[in-house]
């Protein structure tokens, strides 16, 4: 049971989530979006999460659109990552989103709800950073257009009462080589020691990465190094393991050994993979 009530709200529209959360804010409620639940209900038993009021946006057409135009691929962020994987309109981001949790939960947990998230692991937002995707953001002043390596640093860099409409995805991405691995300590589900999706564009690899640090990162400057291939490969894994931007996590899922060392296996197999292609 989750140890507090809150009211529960269904706008058909943007507009109408937009300007409910600014009432909403303004009696104090606390307001949150709302799309699968997953954390509220996950978090809330744990007293990490408190709200009043909860705004559903999956009545939102603009939230739920999967569809292309001549350039580029418009995902809404309300889907839920079973509709993500089914249509499979973006092969890399169908088989990170493959490896959330387990079917049951990603019938639940959405793109958006997953990219903005609580849990620091984010393993959706990977793909997009590759991607270079554009992400449409609600407010008050209306919708806003944006890189999202220029708005994701550590989390989604989202103002108060703003709302996460869509990711839009230039097509040129979405046939390129590429690649997942998440590791596991054990068991077929559950949080990674570590996950990378890869792509390969323009003949170089790009690299982003969950569950080394904690947040998932895109790093041009290491990317520079693996695609480096005046030196081994050994030796471009080691300075990209030496350069992290961040300290290596020492959880309970793994040490920062140990995932140093899943980190340099990974990394071997996937520079094998592509580089090859």
């Amino acid at each position: 049971m989750i140890p507090f009530q809150f009211e529960y709200y269904k706008p058909t529209t943007v507009k109408e989530a937009v300007s409910l959360y600014k009432t909403l804010a303004i009696r104090g409620k606390e307001p949150m979006y709302f799309s699968g639940g997953t954390e509220i209900i996950t978090l809330g038993r744990l007293n990490n999460i408190y709200t009043e009021a909860v705004i559903d946006i999956k009545d939102i057409n603009d939230c739920m659109v999967q569809k292309f135009d001549d350039k580029h691929l418009y995902l809404g962020a309300a889907l839920s990552l079973t509709q993500i994987e089914s249509n499979d309109l973006f092969p890399l981001l169908s088989k990170v989103s493959r490896e959330v949790a387990d079917h049951t939960a990603r019938t639940k947990i959405t793109l958006g709800g997953n990219i903005c998230g609580n849990i620091f692991y984010r393993e959706a937002v990977l793909p997009f950073l590759l991607a270079n995707s554009t992400v449409l953001i609600a407010s008050e002043d209306g919708i806003k257009a944006l890189p999202i390596n220029d708005i994701f640093n550590k989390e989604l860099q989202l103002d108060d009462g703003e709302m996460l409409i869509q990711l839009v995805t230039d097509k040129k991405y979405l046939d390129a080589s590429h690649i997942a691995i998440k590791r596991r300590r054990q068991w077929d589900a559950g949080y990674p020691v570590i996950s990378i999706a890869a792509l390969k564009i323009e003949n170089t690899i790009r690299l982003a990465i969950s569950g080394l640090t904690e947040y998932p990162f895109r790093s041009q400057q290491l990317e520079q190094i693996i695609n480096n291939r005046s030196i081994t490969t050994d030796s471009r894994i080691q300075y990209f393991i030496e350069n992290v931007p961040t300290p290596i996590l020492n959880d309970t899922e793994g040490s920062d050994k140990y995932r140093q060392f899943v980190l340099k296996n990974t990394l071997k197999d996937i520079i094998s993979e592509l580089e090859g292609v």
